[in-house]
């Protein structure tokens, strides 16, 4: 097992611990030998916020396979004032039987390697910090009638104040030579269906005739549902599970509701690791070429990158297509027909991401979408492409012209090729629901993306199963409540070796 020390400048480590690699972002992010074999990747870059360097580091470390310290959930839970006070009411006594005798109203607490220099908070040490897993964390504390836990954020080695240096080489020595680094288990609890929807989108995953049919088929499994919007937030305890009928994304209250959720003890679709999964093409790029399954040539452009020199030795050819990490449905995606289109696009992209994702362009004259539930085909469509449009949703027509014609099929009549491609997809992510879009031309079969919140629209995806459709999504609730209600341990995945990824995908 190697121990991967991410950090921005190498001068930002300057201790001396054996059996650990220091490298910068850059060489973690581009030297093939770091997507191979087994490692630890410790990451203690200056910044973690979404879309930045360190951000990517932890991403791709888990798209390969690796074990990332802080993981992107971490980081993401630490964001979020509501989910950090969620997610330490387990040891809601031990913050206030370790600060009482404190006469400030506020206090930080430096957590260097799971310990503090203070022995006086030392079981407040351990306690964050297996709850929240960080090579340094610092956490801010505030006396109101109670110690409140207002912020929680890693650290890098540069924010270590001077006078504590001399007493972290040991400390760090300990904690690298652990054999195991154990994710906190959160207890599952059952309560009711909620569906997460928002009634002012204007393109829902699911219209109203899907809606009427969700709740009928959870009636008839035993589901009593109550349809919520972001303002039921502080009431998610109720239920005993959670359906996100709304367009998803990280930076989002989305995300929140599922990560609470899924603190909260409820079965969760999507769950948060989905979401983080599905709506970043950075790591499903990584996780495709780890599962050797196709996918477009794709190049993974730093923000650091020389754009005169990229674009005068561009491999993908013209036109192209340029993507947002984060897009999804279209949106984000667009195609550079040149060079200077090309120069123009990633400049406009690396203002709010400091990766971008090019592909090859591939005409077809439509995108196949194979719907997966608990890793098996739920529907099989058909997306033909929007009128004169390269895709299938044109985002700048009028919403009633916007998306070009479908066709549902009979799962049993779909291409192998595109089935097993599909299948190979969804299941790198997780056991969840997903939509595969795929492209099939010639032999070749591509996946173009994994969405974690696919389209379930009445007499659309539907319109072979008809009801079946979501009596099967229901039967999925009752099997995760049931195994989450079972004494039983469960058994865990089997751990994945590192692959080197195939040349399809390459970094610059």
């Amino acid at each position: 097992m190697r121990n991967i020390l991410v950090v921005s400048r190498e001068s930002h480590w300057p201790l001396d611990v054996e059996n650990v690699e220091v490298v910068t972002p850059r060489q973690f992010l581009t030297d093939p030998s770091f997507s191979e074999g087994r490692m630890r990747v410790f990451n203690l870059c200056t910044s973690y916020r979404y879309q930045t360097t360190g951000y990517y580091v932890s991403l791709l470390a888990e798209a390969r396979g690796h074990r990332a310290i802080p993981s992107v959930t971490t980081l993401q839970d630490m964001r979020s004032p509501s989910l950090l006070r969620t997610l330490v009411d387990d040891i809601e006594d031990v913050i206030q039987a370790s600060l009482k005798n404190v006469p400030e109203p506020r206090v930080t607490l430096n957590i260097y390697f799971g310990e503090t220099l203070d022995k006086t908070y030392r079981e407040l040490g351990h306690k964050l910090h297996h709850l929240f897993q960080a090579p340094l964390l610092q956490a801010v504390f505030v006396k109101m009638d109670r110690w409140i836990l207002t912020q929680l954020s890693p650290l890098s080695f540069a924010r270590v104040p001077a006078e504590d240096h001399d007493k972290l080489p040991d400390l760090a020595r300990s904690y690298f030579a652990r054999k195991q680094f154990r994710q906190p288990q959160l207890q599952r609890n059952p309560y009711d269906l909620a569906v997460l929807v928002d009634p002012q989108e204007t393109s829902p995953p699911s219209d109203k005739a899907a809606l009427e049919r969700l709740e009928a088929a959870a009636d008839k499994l035993g589901f009593d549902v109550e349809f919520i919007t972001r303002e039921d937030y502080s009431r998610l305890s109720e239920f005993d599970a959670l359906f996100i009928r709304e367009t998803t994304a990280v930076n989002h209250h989305t995300y929140r509701f599922s990560r609470r959720a899924y603190a909260e003890g409820l079965v969760v679709v999507d769950d948060p690791w989905s979401i983080l999964r599905c709506t970043n093409k950075v790591y499903l790029a990584e996780m495709l070429a780890r599962d050797k399954v196709g996918c477009p040539r794709t190049t993974i452009i730093q923000s650091s990158a020389k754009l005169e020199a990229l674009t005068q030795n561009w491999e993908l050819g013209f036109p192209c297509v340029l993507k947002q990490p984060d897009s999804s449905f279209s949106r984000g995606v667009r195609k550079a027909e040149n060079p200077a289109e090309l120069s123009n696009l990633l400049q406009e992209y690396f203002k709010t991401s400091d990766l971008v994702i090019a592909q090859e362009y591939l005409e077809s004259e439509f995108d196949w979408r194979i719907g997966m539930i608990n890793r098996e085909p739920l529907y099989a469509c058909k997306y033909f492409m929007a009128k004169g449009h390269w895709q299938i949703y044109d985002w700048r027509a009028a919403p009633n012209k916007a998306a070009g014609a479908w066709e549902t099929l009979p799962v049993e009549l779909v291409p192998a090729p595109v089935l097993e491609t599909a299948v190979r997809a969804a299941n790198g992510v997780g056991n969840g629901l997903y939509g595969v879009d795929l492209k099939q031309v010639g032999d070749r079969v591509v996946v173009i993306e994994v969405n974690d919140n696919p389209s379930l629209e009445g007499d659309v995806e539907d319109q072979i199963l008809g009801p079946r459709l979501y009596e099967k999504i229901m039967e999925y609730f009752v099997t995760q409540i049931a195994a989450a209600r079972s004494t039983l341990p469960k058994s865990s995945a089997a751990s994945r070796k590192g692959q080197t990824p195939p040349p399809n995908v390459w970094y610059t």
